[in-house]
């Protein structure tokens, strides 16, 4: 009798351990498949997910794994040819559109010396304002197609204080002429920042050109030591929902229809290629920019 016993003993130890080791298999079979899936879908590789175990219904799950694989392969290839042959298509066009617009704004400059009606007059000037307009968006457009392409940036270490006040004084002249005294609170001491000076220079205009095309009379703009920059402005023909929208690609509000809508976009791609962060706020009728850079301390 314990004899059969330990027999019995023995035949249920063996079904626990075969189980154990199985599930112990099944799990690095999972872990193995996780770390592969993860690692095809950072890097585009061609090398398909391979696991040691012969169970079959892992090695099935693997081969239906590796078949949604070609497929996401095949969809990606697709979808980066086609917004490479949009990002060209955008350049060349915008590029063909400077010149028969720079005639158009000079045969206009021309009219403008010549004796005419006031009707003609008024129709002048709604031309050369659509003129204007677009000869703008031909540039927006010129500009964000480069910022978006794989072009790498030349990033440097480079004292964003310096930047910032650079871009500001730039400005002053208009804000003299829109009666506005920004409220300009900067470090006392450098700010070096691993970031494209030629970028950081187009970041800050656009961010600027924007906070005056919008704001009440006001513009406040400040900075810390860890890299963090605010923009804010009065802002009352604004929403939360409108200022939620301000770095989509071509939308713009209403108070402003010459605007291309790609000053922010441009912004927000080039922040995110030196590895930033940028995000915008409404409050109290109050409109924040906020950056935020990687400080070198």
């Amino acid at each position: 009798m314990e004899n059969l016993l330990l027999v019995i003993i023995g035949i249920l130890l063996l079904i626990i351990f075969v189980l154990v080791a199985k599930v112990w298999f099944l799990r690095k079979s999972a872990q193995e498949i996780t770390e592969a899936f993860r690692d095809r879908l950072t890097v585009d590789t061609n090398t398909l997910i391979d696991i040691s175990t012969r169970d079959p219904y892992m090695r099935k799950l693997a081969t239906d794994i590796n078949m949604q694989l070609r497929l996401l392969r095949k969809e990606r290839h697709r979808y980066q040819q086609g917004d490479l042959e949009l990002k060209e298509a955008v350049t060349n066009i915008s590029h063909d559109l400077r010149t028969p617009l720079t005639a158009i704004k000079g045969y206009l400059d021309l009219l403008e010396r010549e004796d005419k009606s006031e009707t003609v007059q008024r129709y002048l000037f709604q031309i050369q304002n659509r003129t204007e307009a677009l000869k703008n968006l031909t540039e927006e457009l010129f500009r964000y197609s480069v910022v978006t392409s794989s072009q790498e940036l030349n990033v440097e270490r480079i004292d964003v204080v310096r930047a910032l006040e650079e871009s500001l004084l730039s400005f002053y002249g208009i804000m003299q002429e829109k009666g506005i005294q920004p409220k300009i609170k900067l470090p006392e001491e450098p700010v070096y920042c691993e970031v494209d000076a030629g970028a950081m220079n187009r970041i800050f205009s656009n961010i600027i050109s924007n906070a005056l095309k919008y704001s009440d009379g006001d513009l406040s703009v400040s900075m810390d030591e860890d890299g963090c920059i605010i923009f804010s402005n009065t802002a009352q023909s604004l929403d939360a929902v409108t200022v939620g929208r301000l770095f989509d690609r071509f939308y713009t509000v209403e108070a402003s229809r010459n605007s291309s809508g790609l000053g922010l976009s441009i912004a927000k791609v080039l922040i995110e290629r030196m590895g930033g962060k940028i995000s915008a706020q409404y409050e109290r009728e109050k409109i924040s920019i906020v950056i935020h850079l990687h400080s070198m301390i």
